[in-house]
């Protein structure tokens, strides 16, 4: 497999001309951007991330009173909350109509999916790419373990549910 970035726009015309054999897509970019008309099989990796972030100066932050500083997290934490749920039920709206739309969707295994992280060679992908980086912005803080362990703890987290 070789993976290429395309811009968005020429997606949809370049699985239908099979230009492209396959593509990353959530479940509402396949209904949404019509891809599962041009696709015949989607394996459901389940592969997302969401970023809500609030934007705001270090120096004003750091100077807000703790009681405020806790009502915007605990904002932040109900709001996210709330999207999640939503992002759960729009994602389960697009699974039915995509199953009735002919599109053959693959759920893999949990050992399938251990075998593709495997293959995948996170570990390696961290050492070349992220770490780097984050010991150039984060020198001596370790980010890219703290981030590996807390990304591992979520899965784990994610599992139980």
């Amino acid at each position: 497999m070789t993976m290429q970035t395309i811009p968005w726009a020429d997606i949809y015309n370049a699985l239908e001309r099979g230009v492209v054999d396959g593509i990353w897509s959530l479940w509402g970019s396949l209904v949404e951007e019509r891809h599962y008309e041009v696709i015949k099989y989607y394996t459901a990796l389940d592969w997302a991330w969401d970023s809500c972030n609030v934007a705001m100066n270090r120096k004003l932050y750091d100077g807000l009173p703790n009681d405020l500083k806790e009502v915007l997290f605990k904002a932040g934490r109900e709001a996210e909350a709330r999207d999640y749920r939503e992002r759960q039920k729009s994602d389960e709206e697009h699974k039915k109509f995509l199953s009735s739309s002919g599109l053959v969707i693959y759920y893999p295994t949990e050992a399938e999916r251990n075998a593709f992280r495997q293959k995948a060679n996170m570990p390696a992908i961290w050492k070349e790419l992220c770490d780097p980086w984050l010991e150039k912005y984060y020198p001596g803080q370790n980010m890219g373990q703290k981030i590996r362990d807390e990304l591992d703890r979520i899965r784990i987290q994610a599992k139980k549910k």
